[in-house]
C-alpha cells in the first residue's frame, strides 16, 4: 500500500526525490502521511482537493480488499 501511494505521488510532481511516505497505527485505521516537495504540494493536493481526495479514495478501496481502513494525509 506504502509502495502505491509513493508511486501515485511521484507521477504527479516534479521532484520525485522529495517524495516521502510514513505508515502509522491510529486505532483500527492505517495513517499514510505524504510528504512531498513545498513547490510540489498544489499538484498533490489540486484544486479544491480533488486529487488528494481521489487518491484517499484509492487508498480507502485497497485498504478494504485487505479487510482493512487506510487514508492519507499530506504534510506540509
Amino acid at each position: 500500500m506504502k509502495d502505491l501511494i509513493e508511486l501515485m505521488a511521484k507521477t504527479l510532481v516534479e521532484d520525485p526525490l522529495a517524495v516521502s511516505v510514513e505508515e502509522k497505527q491510529v486505532d483500527d485505521v492505517t495513517v499514510y502521511e505524504l510528504r512531498v516537495a513545498e513547490k510540489d504540494l498544489g499538484r498533490v493536493i489540486g484544486r479544491e482537493g480533488r486529487i488528494a481526495k481521489a487518491m484517499r479514495v484509492i487508498a480507502r478501496s485497497a485498504a478494504a480488499r485487505m479487510g482493512k481502513k487506510a487514508t492519507i494525509e499530506i504534510i506540509d
